[in-house]
C-alpha cells in the first residue's frame, strides 16, 4: 500500500512525496528530519538576531516578530511529529489524518498540523448470526 507523506519544503509550499514502502519512507522521513533540524536552528538564529537588533535599535515590530516566530514553530511543529514518528519506527507509521493529509505516529490524539481529533468512534460489532434458543429437557 503506498502512502503519502505531506512534507514542507523550504520556501514553505507544501510538496507531496510519494513512499512505496516502509524502508523508504523511514529514509524520507530521516532526510526531510535532518533538513528540518538545521532549518529550526536557522529560524533561530534569525528569531533571536533579528529581536537583538530590534532592541538595539529600540524600535520593535511585533508584526514581523510575530511572523518569523510562527514560521519557526510550524518548522518546530513538524520536527517534533517527525522525532515521534521516527522514534517509533518499529510501528511505523500509524495513519493519516482524515482533515489534511499529514501522518500521525501511534497514541496521537490529535493532528500535529491542523489539529483535528484522531481518535476514532467506537461502535459495537454488529450481530452477524443468532443462536437458537436452548430448550430443557
Amino acid at each position: 500500500m503506498r502512502q503519502r507523506l505531506q512534507v514542507l519544503n523550504g520556501s514553505g509550499g507544501a510538496q507531496g512525496a510519494d513512499l512505496a514502502g516502509p524502508a523508504a519512507t523511514r529514509a524520507q522521513m530521516r532526510e526531510r528530519y535532518i533538513e528540518l533540524a538545521k532549518r529550526v536552528a536557522a529560524l533561530t538564529v534569525d528569531l533571536g538576531g533579528l529581536t537583538y537588533e530590534m532592541a538595539i535599535r529600540d524600535h520593535y515590530r511585533l508584526d514581523v516578530l510575530s511572523r518569523r516566530a510562527a514560521e519557526l514553530q510550524q518548522a518546530d511543529a513538524e520536527l517534533g511529529a517527525l522525532e515521534r514518528l521516527l522514534s517509533d519506527a518499529q510501528a511505523g507509521i500509524d495513519g493519516q489524518c482524515r482533515s489534511c493529509g499529514a501522518v500521525y505516529s501511534r497514541g496521537a490524539s490529535f493532528c500535529w498540523h491542523c489539529g483535528a481529533g484522531l481518535q476514532h468512534e467506537a461502535r459495537p460489532e454488529q450481530v452477524t448470526h443468532v443462536l437458537p434458543p436452548v430448550t430443557g429437557s
